[in-house]
């Protein structure tokens, strides 16, 4: 495999200023729901990067589950290496790498803690088994075996029978990141790509569009 011989060409499309939204957050809705009907495998995974208190980066993908005027959600186990980073330093950034489009969409911001009510009721809405999982890891901590990871799932089972309700884990959370930028790319022949950047402007958006 040579690697300086992977090379694909793009031309897919074009991204125009008289194309998009003045909202990026209404455009990014537009453009999540392209991915979506085009079949992309799970459009709303996106790469969440941190930086922790000792300044060393950190990156990682994650499901959006959330989006509305007031930003983007996740949510994850808060004894986490991302909740630790996010707990040291807020600012941090997403990307939708929707390759198969030839987009991808780059998000920076600040993080805040989901309100406990918001947390619970979608919670409530997940599959069991993913609410016992939830239980049973201890994110980012070391595990001897995967049989030892089985076990704690399983008695979490145990404790919560099929047709019980299962309670929201004391360490579970979510997240709201409100973006301050948003940058959409289109790929563009000769590498001469599109990218037109929003950042906040106090209650507004300032669009301008950056060299490839």
């Amino acid at each position: 495999m040579d690697l300086q011989d992977m090379r694909e060409t793009y031309g897919l499309g074009e991204l125009l200023e008289g194309q998009v939204d003045a909202d990026p957050v209404k455009q990014f809705g537009v453009w999540l729901a392209q991915a979506a009907e085009a079949g992309l495998h799970e459009p709303n995974a996106m790469v969440l990067a941190t930086v922790g208190g000792d300044n060393s980066p950190s990156a990682r993908i994650v499901l959006l589950k959330g989006l509305d005027e007031r930003g983007f959600v996740f949510y994850t186990n808060q004894q986490s290496h991302k909740a630790d980073d996010l707990a040291a330093n807020p600012a941090c950034a997403l990307v939708f790498p929707w390759h198969a489009m030839e987009r991808q969409v780059r998000v920076e911001g600040t993080a805040t803690k989901l309100p406990t009510a918001e947390v619970d009721a979608y919670f409530a809405s997940r599959p069991r088994g993913s609410q016992l999982g939830a239980w049973a890891s201890q994110q980012s901590q070391p595990v001897d075996s995967r049989e030892e990871l089985d076990l704690q799932y399983e008695s979490y089972e145990r404790q919560w029978p099929e047709g019980t309700e299962i309670s929201t884990p004391y360490f579970w959370g979510g997240y709201r990141i409100a973006p301050t930028t948003i940058e959409f790319w289109q790929g563009r022949t000769g590498r001469l790509h599109d990218r037109l950047q929003y950042k906040r402007s106090g209650a507004s958006w300032q669009l301008q569009r950056l060299q490839p």
